[in-house]
């Protein structure tokens, strides 16, 4: 009975690398640690999709870049298939787009390859728990960025293409709501028709708008005019 509840506390875990001696690598690193056994293991992520039918996983440890369906294409698959399954991701990519881009499809850990056994190990005992885990180095290395005086968040893009109208673009976007010609608003403004005409093309480049009333519902959206 013992031994049945130590077969039911192990954390099975599939290993997915297209490089066998990497695997090879990890299963050896994981043999020494008690509570976490080696129940498969596949070459791409077409080969696993084959294999989770005919084994119980707990954590898919699985790589990024591999051939015939990748790692962001596999994420999603178990997110959809095989929901139970954690997905902890192990790469050599530390950069930002990567790691986003596969929480997005449904990771629950990102690890970097050169990760040591104990991290390795602490982090498949918390995405299998249901956490979510990423490595030490990457987190150092984002709040480096962070805190580095080069640092700009992201623009929100409608935020920017509001900044980017000049007082006099939201003046003429106003008079187009209103209804007025090009001729009309020179006159109001007590400008050229040709001035007018080029404010207004450079709105549009700015807002992305195709036509004054895609103008016009920009201009309520943002609050220029209500």
């Amino acid at each position: 009975m013992a031994e049945t509840m130590q077969e039911q506390d192990l954390i099975k875990v599939v290993l997915v690398d297209d490089h066998t001696i990497i695997r090879d690598g990890i299963k050896a690193l994981l043999r020494e640690s008690d509570g976490v056994s080696v129940v498969g293991e596949a070459g791409n992520g077409r080969e696993l999709i084959d294999l989770l039918p005919t084994l119980e996983a707990d954590v898919i440890l699985m790589d990024i870049n591999m051939p015939e369906m990748d790692g962001f294409e596999a994420t999603s698959y178990i997110q959809e298939r095989f929901p139970q399954v954690k997905v902890l991701v192990l790469s050599m990519l530390d950069h930002e787009s990567y790691i986003a881009k596969v929480f997005d499809a449904g990771a629950n850990g990102y690890l970097l390859k050169n990760t040591g056994r104990e991290e390795m190990v602490c982090a498949i005992r918390i995405v299998a728990k249901g956490g979510r885990y990423l490595c030490s180095e990457i987190g150092f290395n984002l709040l480096n960025k962070l805190k580095s005086p080069s640092f700009k968040p992201a623009e929100n893009t409608e935020e920017k293409q509001t900044r980017d109208l000049s007082q006099r673009e939201i003046e003429i976007l106003k008079l187009i709501a209103d209804g007025l010609t090009n001729a009309e608003i020179a006159d109001k403004i007590f400008t050229s028709k040709r001035t007018v005409e080029t404010h207004r093309q450079n709105i549009i480049e700015k807002t992305k708008a195709k036509n004054t009333a895609a103008l016009i519902k920009y201009a309520i959206g943002k609050g220029i005019i209500s």
